[in-house]
């Protein structure tokens, strides 16, 4: 196990959590991420298991289709820390760019195909 620790840009929203080593990155290419360009861990953190430090003012949320998933951002710098995932709720996907020391070393990366499973899921798919 591991201990990680991420935040914004501004440092207004910060994160932790304990977890195995990260050394594969998962890049989502449904219709937010693939805008975001989102590079996350392939693990799915338990919700109680992550420690948010930030003011209820500054922590933003966007939600859209059925608002299942849920992405978080800090509101004065606009970077996106972290999501509870819509294929998995109450799992929190930790944005790995926005912990410390995981951009030092490459990582492997896959493709979730989010376009298919997480859209239709939350009825943004067009048809």
């Amino acid at each position: 196990m591991q201990d990680y620790k991420g935040s914004c840009h501004c440092g207004a929203v910060r994160f932790s959590y304990t977890g195995e080593a990260i050394t594969k990155g998962l890049r989502c290419n449904c219709s937010v991420c693939s805008r975001k360009g989102a590079m996350m861990s392939t693990e799915l953190i338990p919700e109680a298991d992550l420690n948010i430090n930030a003011d209820e003012a500054v922590l933003g949320l966007y939600q859209f289709g059925a608002k299942t998933a849920k992405h978080f951002f800090c509101k004065n710098c606009g970077i996106y820390t972290f999501h509870e995932t819509a294929r998995r709720l109450g799992t929190i996907g930790s944005i790995w760019v926005a912990s410390k020391g995981l951009i030092s070393s490459p990582l492997s990366t896959r493709c979730l195909m989010g376009s298919i499973c997480c859209d239709r899921l939350i009825g943004t798919t067009k048809r």
